[in-house]
This record gives C-alpha cells, structure tokens and sequence, in this order.
C-alpha cells in the first residue's frame, strides 16, 4: 500500500510542476499595479487550501498602502492585518522597493530573501518564499501569486503553495476599496 502510495505521489509530481503558477484571468479588468492597487486603505476575504487534504483556512484584512520617494525610485509600505476564522490574529508589513519600469522588490517580515514583483499586461506577479505561521507551527512556502483587477473593480490575488518545490495548496484573496 505504501509504496502505490508513492507511485502515485511521484505520478502527480509532473501534475503539480503545471501547476506551479496560478493561471491569468479569462476576462480581466482594468490594468493594474502595485500602487494602484495597494495605495491607501482596502479591505480583503480570502481562503489558503490545502489540496490533498481540502483543508481551508479562511481570513479577512485590512490594509494600508503609502508610497513615498520619486517615480523610478518609489517605496510602497503596505501594512497587513489579519484577522483568521479561528480568531489568530497577525500584522505583516511589505515594504517594496521600484527598481525599474515595473519592476520591484519586497520584504516583509515572514519572507525569506526578498520578494520579486513584476508588473506587466495590466496585471501583477509577486514570487517569494516565506515562513508561514500556521496553529500546527511555521512552515516554509513558496508562493506564486498573480493579481489582476476583476470586471466590478475587485483586486484579485490567487497564488499557487508550494512546499519544498511541490505545489500543495492555493490562496484566493478579494481586496476591495
């Protein structure tokens, strides 16, 4: 039985490599980018699903975007609070740093390393690892988020997980003014 298991697991590893970056919308909204859709205060609801197991953890925020610096060498300070379904509360705070035309780094203080931001087609590609804390401990994760702006104005994050290199979980997260 363990080792159907395995080859199973090791069929899927292909799968999971597809998957490793969330697909662009069908039917996108306006074009975006980081300050336009994180400058001043939004709101969010969003969900982290684990997909082997189905299990969901679902989440509201709220957040606050400042920019300060010229144009080509701006900063984007975006605080996070969270509030989870099973009351866990958290405060995270990005700070991105323009390196160019579309094109920006970030940390944060769950990030391992820094974050890379690319803006581009009117949406938004955010790759970082981070340790994230969890009610069963912190776990190391690699995200893959694209952000796109929905047809009624909504920011649209979706991300694909990944756990030592394997996709195993998705974020879908609605930010809204």
């Amino acid at each position: 039985m363990q080792r159907r298991s395995l080859l199973l697991g090791l069929a899927a590893l292909p799968l999971a490599a597809c998957a490793a970056t969330p697909a662009p919308p069908v039917q996108p909204g306006p074009p975006i980018t980081l300050v336009s859709a994180f400058q001043g205060r939004t709101t969010g609801r969003g969900h982290f699903r684990v997909w082997l197991t189905g299990d969901e953890r679902r989440f509201t925020a709220r957040l606050n975007g400042t920019v300060t610096g010229r144009a080509g060498a701006r900063t984007l300070t975006v605080v996070e609070d969270f509030l989870y379904d099973d009351g866990q509360e958290d405060r995270l705070t990005w700070v991105f740093r323009e390196t160019g035309p579309g094109r920006w780094t970030g940390k944060r203080e769950d990030t391992v390393g820094e974050a890379t931001v690319i803006e581009e087609d009117g949406q938004i590609r955010l790759s970082y690892t981070a340790d994230f804390k969890s009610p069963s401990g912190v776990n190391r994760l690699g995200f893959q988020d694209i952000l796109y702006a929905g047809a009624d104005g909504t920011i649209v994050n979706d991300a694909v997980v990944s756990r030592a290199g394997i996709a195993v979980a998705s974020v879908r997260f609605l930010i809204r003014r």
